[in-house]
């Protein structure tokens, strides 16, 4: 009922049910007795077939009616079952109740899901799950709402609850970065009024905030995105990079209007001498995300809508900066003749500042040489902390929820698992402080029968604000104590923040790849005794065991045809006694189950039971499989897996506290080349993979938007040189970046690269500046040394504007406690670091190697 109500949810991909108990009439049958009556497992079957039917069988015509025929002779109940005839000999009917009996049961009686806080009372999960695309959030309260009316309909005596809304995360997630929004918007706002001390103009480059962020949802709805974690920290991202180019504009215009023009030729000539400098800024750090939009992988899949949102929010806000900017300031603007009492008493300190900038910017320019050495600490120091930096796919969120994984021995049964898992879960109720809810899962199945000797205790946290501690502090807890259930291996699993990581997998995934299974298992233990032993791993396992227990069985042939007894005809009779096959079908209040069939429990719990099955000879005798076949106990593989179509073996492991994803990868390769022949190749799988592409895509995206701004500005000045001066910005933004990862001891990850990528736009954005107008000071003819100087100076005020509104805006995204900071914190540290840096240094290397007064000057000035 609940299934069928909520699997027309729009957007649900599939519902299933975790732990169901689906109904099957089990015929258990009885050994002993059908020897006694000379019968088989065969014919049971058989008789199945033929008193389970329920055909349509023609029809009854007359002259003005006609009647459909139907033959009613399907099974129902248990007593139709147990009174269904086997055999008929003479005057003596032989039924199954005289071979054995027949109970309503379960399908899977080897699988189960316990609620570990209620006293291992049986749950069955219903999961819905989401269309890729599909709104969660949306699927989720059309789930709640639906669940609201089942509880009405449900009987008393059933208990629903929520065991797990994994979309409280999202919501989570999607409040924080809306607040940052917000938050962003005022700093922004607070920077901008503090610089020019007047709401008139700091009106002018506010506007353009929420003109762009509503072109920002404007192309999220074109493309087809929803409001998700990304697009809304591209919009955040945006309110910082949407007002540079106002803010360009407008002190280029706010200064001549101050220096006597009048605010409507101040506009119109202003907007037109920093024309270029805005274009070149905005195609810059537009393109900068377009390698973004081609990346492969999870890294594609995650970052396109944000580099798609970023990248037009901007390109919506160059428009807005030329147009409306220039429009307002005309109208808006006024000389400050009698300035207001902030403007008075801050404007010494700016003037102060400004002066001191000139000072000591003509000090450094008598040791421009100094400009140099400088670069080359940058690029070492790039190099250092970038080797030294951890690397992983995104920082571990405090997501509330920790699974305990358990594997027992290959062979062992159900029971001893079942076992292991109840001493699992009395361990997770007592030791787990802050506990919400905890479930002990056995032989979960969606599909075809799981191993019975694995089982999972999902345990799932308070909210984070309503426990004293951290999800990982009771990872740690879980892993120190996992030692103490001997003849099982237990160890603790985080849920990943993004990646493809599930269930019992565990975050380093590494693939050996043979030729043959015996090249594998030959070295699959001299790995693993490596991997065990490591400092960086722990809990290093093979999805490929060997060890298997079986019982083989051999067959005389020869005897077996002189009976006329095939061997087809031995297997399908052990296969009806032992796996639990299905018979046929019935119908239980107008639903279809499946009958199936089996040796009572005690009559299949030794391999000597195998002698007092029988099968039926070519003259009707039945012989007992004693006479027929042997049997030896031997081990084989559980499951053989393929990789790339290679044999392969997949190593899994966890990570010592403080160890990164990227120290357990490079941890297997050392393993590797120390203990793997050249015969056997490796791959990385799961998470391991994810990040491994992400890293590898990444890095070409940074270098591919290198030479993309290269290319661009190289068109755009019509000169090779003044790109490379303004790529210099570049490697002391790194420094910056990884400085302040190092400081904050924080991690490479997908955010932070991405952070990295979006630093390059930024942070050219100054040298573009200052060459710009160096150039157009130039073609005035003063002298390449002087035109740098006046340059910067100029340029200072509004790139220290729309350094520190960049910052500023950026700051709530660094504070924040997610994975997500990490982009945050080299953005800040990256601007912070370089941007004092490049007022020094793009001005020195310029006069050194800028040349000739580009030919573009001249003709903008004959526009304008």
């Amino acid at each position: 009922l609940i299934k069928e109500r909520m699997q027309t949810i729009p957007g649900d991909k599939r519902d299933g049910i975790a732990g169901e108990k689906k109904y099957a009439m089990r015929l258990r049958n009885d050994p002993a007795k059908l020897s006694a009556y000379q019968l088989t497992h065969s014919d049971v079957e058989q008789a199945l077939r033929k008193e389970n039917v329920d055909l349509p069988s023609g029809r009854i015509e007359g002259d003005r009616n006609e009647l459909t025929v139907r033959t009613l002779g399907r099974l129902t109940k248990e007593d139709d079952f147990n009174r269904m005839i086997v055999k008929q000999e003479r005057n003596s009917i032989i039924r199954f109740q005289d071979i054995g009996y027949a109970e309503l049961g379960a399908e899977n009686e080897r699988t189960a899901i316990l609620n570990s806080l209620k006293g291992n009372s049986a749950v069955i999960g219903v999961f819905v799950e989401p269309q890729r695309g599909a709104n969660a959030v949306a699927i989720a309260d059309e789930f709640y709402r639906r669940l609201k009316e089942l509880r009405k309909e449900i009987p008393v005596e059933y208990e629903l609850t929520i065991g797990k809304d994994f979309t409280e995360p999202i919501r989570d997630s999607i409040a924080e970065v809306e607040n940052t929004l917000f938050i962003a918007f005022g700093l922004v706002i607070l920077i901008l009024f503090l610089f020019l001390r007047d709401w008139r103009s700091t009106i002018i480059p506010v506007v353009a905030i929420p003109v762009s962020i509503v072109s920002g949802f404007f192309i999220m709805y074109v493309a087809g995105y929803t409001i998700n974690i990304l697009t809304l920290l591209a919009l955040v991202l945006a309110i910082g990079l949407v007002v540079d180019d106002a803010i360009v504009v407008l002190e280029n215009i706010y200064a001549k209007v101050e220096a006597g023009m009048s605010p409507l030729e101040a506009a119109f000539k202003g907007s037109s001498e920093i024309y270029f400098a805005v274009i070149s800024t905005t195609i810059t750090l537009a393109a900068v995300f377009l390698p973004i939009l081609f990346l492969p992988g999870i890294t594609g899949k995650l970052f396109q809508e944000f580099a798609v949102v970023v990248a037009g929010s901007v390109l919506v806000s160059a428009f807005v900066a030329l147009t409306l900017s220039p429009m307002m300031s005309a109208y808006l603007l006024k000389r400050h003749d009698q300035p207001n009492w902030l403007y008075r008493t801050t404007e010494p300190y700016l003037v102060a500042l400004n002066r001191g900038y000139e000072k000591s910017l003509g000090w450094f320019l008598h040791y421009r040489w100094a400009a140099f050495p400088t670069l080359m600490v940058t690029f070492g120091l790039t190099y250092f902390i970038g080797k030294q930096l951890p690397s992983e796919l995104a920082p571990l969120e405090d997501r509330s929820q920790i699974s305990l994984v358990m594997i027992a021995p290959e062979g062992s049964s159900y029971e001893y698992t079942e076992k292991y898992m109840n001493e699992i879960a009395r361990f997770s109720v007592d030791s787990t402080p802050g506990l919400f809810q905890t479930y002990s899962i056995l032989a979960l199945t969606f599909g075809p029968p799981a191993p019975v000797n694995i089982a999972i205790q999902n345990t799932f946290l308070k909210k984070a604000d309503q426990r004293t501690n951290t999800q990982a502090e009771v990872f740690a807890a879980y892993a120190r104590n996992s030692q103490q259930f001997r003849g099982v291996m237990v160890f603790p699993v985080q849920p990943p923040t993004i990646g493809s990581r599930f269930g019992q997998a565990q975050p380093v995934q590494y693939v050996l790849q043979g030729t043959n299974l015996a090249a594998l298992t030959d070295v699959l233990p001299k790995f693993l005794e490596q991997a065990r032993q490591s400092p960086v791993l722990r809990f290093a396992d093979s999805d490929l065991k060997v060890n298997k227990p079986e019982l083989v069985l051999e067959i005389n042939r020869d005897k077996a045809a002189q009976l006329g007894i095939s061997v087809a005809e031995i297997a399908r009779g052990l296969q009806l006694a032992l796996s639990g096959q299905r018979y046929g079908y019935f119908i239980n209040n107008d639903r279809q189950y499946e009958v199936i069939g089996q040796l009572q429990r005690q009559d299949r719990d030794t391999p000597y039971d195998l002698k007092a099955m029988f099968v039926r000879t070519q003259s009707g005798d039945i012989v007992s499989l004693d006479n027929l076949v042997s049997f030896r106990e031997s081990i084989s593989p559980a499951a053989i897996y393929r990789y790339d179509q290679s044999i392969s073996a997949t190593v899994s492991a966890g990570l010592a506290p403080g160890k990164t994803i990227g120290d357990g990868v490079a941890e297997m390769d050392r393993i590797a080349q120390k203990v793997l022949p050249p015969t056997i190749k490796t791959s990385l799988a799961g998470e391991s993979r994810d990040f491994a592409e992400s890293s590898s895509s990444l890095l070409f995206a940074f270098g591919f938007a290198l030479v993309l701004i290269y290319l661009v500005l190289a068109a755009q000045f019509e000169s090779l040189i003044d790109p490379f001066i303004i790529l210099l910005t570049v490697p002391m933004a790194l420094t910056g970046a990884l400085l302040s990862l190092w400081a904050f001891e924080q991690t490479l990850n997908i955010f932070s690269q991405i952070g990295i990528i979006t630093l390059i736009g930024l942070i050219t954005k100054n040298g573009i500046l200052i060459v710009e107008f160096a150039n157009q000071r130039k073609a005035e003819g003063i002298s390449t040394l002087e035109a740098a100087k006046v340059a910067a100076v100029a340029r200072f005020r509004p790139i220290l504007m729309t350094s520190l509104a960049m910052i500023f805006g950026t700051i709530p995204i660094a504070l924040a406690e997610n994975s997500r900071n990490s982009l945050g914190t080299v953005i800040v540290g990256g601007l912070l670091f370089a941007g004092l840096l490049t007022l020094y240094i793009i001005p020195a290397v310029y006069s050194y190697f800028s040349r000739v007064a580009q030919p573009k000057v001249e003709t903008l000035k004959q526009i304008a």
